[in-house]
């Protein structure tokens, strides 16, 4: 059902549709046809509702018609979330959660069966069986959803009207130019004519990036180095011929620690087919854990913020967008694996989306709930769309959400970013001057350093910082951590509507 306070924006986008398709009947008119809306339809309607309310786009902000719309342009697919209907608190209560116990079997079974029993009825010269509609996936089921085909907008409304039913959302639904843009942050070169200003030379030979010297990380590590505290990294894996983030990791002066690759994210639509591994084909990933824990080293590559961190990386996603079926899942699958580890203690995700996904939800909750800081990007976008706010799973109370800025004051955010009243910290990340100088990490291989900025590099520092701070007093708890972050924060006590508590100085929450 839509809620009172989004009838206004609702009213706006009709009628904006209505202006821009006169010829074509409204999503309302068109409420019970066995035919979907188009989806530029359905992408103009998703756009007036982010350009009026600045907030990641909700499935359940729509009608039955448009979301049965939207699941049949992802080829019918779509996660259904469950629970037994006098299950409470599910968020907080997720980890816990043991779907192979027969009372959330038996829901499952249920919903399953009115899906195939309704189908059935719509398409009776079809035979279709469950197994058709579960597209014979083995059931490997983590948390209480699961994939299923919807064909019909009944469907639909007979989900969304069972109290065991938590969300039923498309698989696969991207905005055009979110789509276009997905591969975009796999941009990765390394860069040979960087200005001696962008870095500093330390010993054995590692470069410092420019701006680390803005949060005053150089300092903290004569305190912390990160050691013995553990950061994930989810994003598009590691590439395997980076040394660095390899053979070298604990090289240097960052002995003593390990790295631990996994993959999570399928990439074939085969239901047999297995994780693709760790390693990065995109080159995002690698940025994000160089910046996070790269090895001061020897060669003259750029050092990590949290050196001597321990750095668990799943490839949980095939570039910077989670916006299909296949990277939703794989990114969830990869936080509760790195929720269960006991050496994690801080997740970066320089990821995210302007949909929200139950899926991947479950995933932050199971995560959160076992204590872990999840540290995730507020957007880096076109400069035509970075007035969007801050994008999921950044919006979420259970994230601590990132920027970047560019050098100096007033604050400014980077010419991409995306900034907002979610925004926890920011970091500089970009010349006040120069948007193309940012900061500097790890290639996909060598060790000439890459320029890599956005609100996805502001997220990887900061969590590099959060090890340093945690690495002090390794029995703290995740709220006290935070709070030691905020008190050495720019702007805190106060919080600004766009940059929250401000810039980190990472000596004084060293100190503190």
């Amino acid at each position: 059902m839509i809620r009172n306070y989004l009838l206004p924006v609702i009213a706006l986008a009709v009628i904006m549709l209505g202006c821009a398709k006169e010829d074509q009947p409204s999503s309302e008119v068109q409420l019970n046809s066995p035919d979907p809306i188009n989806k530029a339809e359905i992408d103009e309607y998703v756009k007036a509702q982010l350009e009026a309310t600045g907030k990641v786009f909700h499935w359940d902000q729509t009608t039955d018609q448009m979301l049965w719309s939207a699941i049949s342009h992802a080829n019918d697919r779509a996660f259904v979330g469950y629970q037994p209907a006098d299950f409470e608190n599910i968020e907080e209560r997720i980890h816990e959660v043991d779907v192979t116990k027969p009372e959330w079997r038996t829901v499952r079974a249920e919903i399953v069966n009115l899906v195939l029993t309704e189908t059935q009825k719509y398409f009776p010269d079809e035979n279709i069986t469950e197994e058709d509609l579960l597209m014979e996936r083995p059931i490997e089921e983590h948390t209480p959803s699961f994939m299923i085909l919807i064909k019909h907008p009944e469907i639909v409304t007979a989900l969304r009207q069972r109290s065991d039913v938590r969300y039923v959302e498309p698989t696969d639904y991207s905005l055009e130019e979110i789509a276009d843009r997905s591969g975009s942050g796999c941009d990765v070169n390394p860069n040979n004519n960087i200005p001696s200003a962008d870095y500093t030379t330390v010993s054995p030979n590692a470069k410092v990036p420019w701006n680390f010297y803005l949060m005053n990380i150089p300092s903290a590590w004569n305190t912390s180095k990160g050691d013995n505290i553990g950061v994930c990294v989810i994003d598009t894996g590691t590439s395997p011929n980076q040394p660095k983030l390899g053979s070298q990791f604990a090289s240097g002066q960052s002995t003593g620690r390990y790295l631990r690759r996994y993959g999570t994210y399928v990439s074939s639509w085969w239901w047999w087919a297995s994780p693709d591994g760790p390693d990065d084909d995109c080159g995002h990933g690698t940025q994000m854990a160089g910046l996070a824990t790269g090895p001061r080293s020897s060669g003259g590559s750029t050092a990590g913020v949290a050196y001597k961190a321990d750095l668990i990386s799943y490839r949980g996603t095939g570039d910077v967008v989670v916006n299909s079926g296949n990277e939703k899942e794989g990114v969830r699958d990869a936080l509760i694996s790195a929720g269960n580890r006991g050496d994690v203690r801080i997740i970066s995700m320089s990821i995210g989306d302007v949909f929200y996904s139950g899926t991947v939800a479950d995933g932050i909750y199971h995560a959160y709930n076992r204590g872990k800081m999840i540290i995730a990007a507020a957007g880096t976008s076109l400069s035509w769309t970075s007035w969007w706010g801050v994008i999921f799973p950044a919006n979420m109370s259970q994230t601590v959400a990132v920027t970047g800025v560019k050098e100096g004051y007033p604050l400014v955010k980077c010419n991409t970013c995306h900034d907002g009243s979610e925004v926890d910290f920011i970091a500089p990340m970009q010349r006040r001057n120069d948007n193309g100088r940012t900061s500097l990490t790890l290639a996909m291989s060598g060790n000439v350093p890459a320029y890599v900025g956005g609100s996805s590099a502001a997220t990887a520092t900061t969590a590099g910082v959060a090890a340093l701070v945690w690495a002090t007093s390794p029995n703290s708890s995740r709220s006290t951590i935070l709070n030691r972050m905020k008190n050495a924060a720019s702007i805190y006590p106060s919080r600004d509507g766009n940059f929250g508590w401000g810039i980190i100085d990472a000596n004084a929450a060293v100190n503190n």
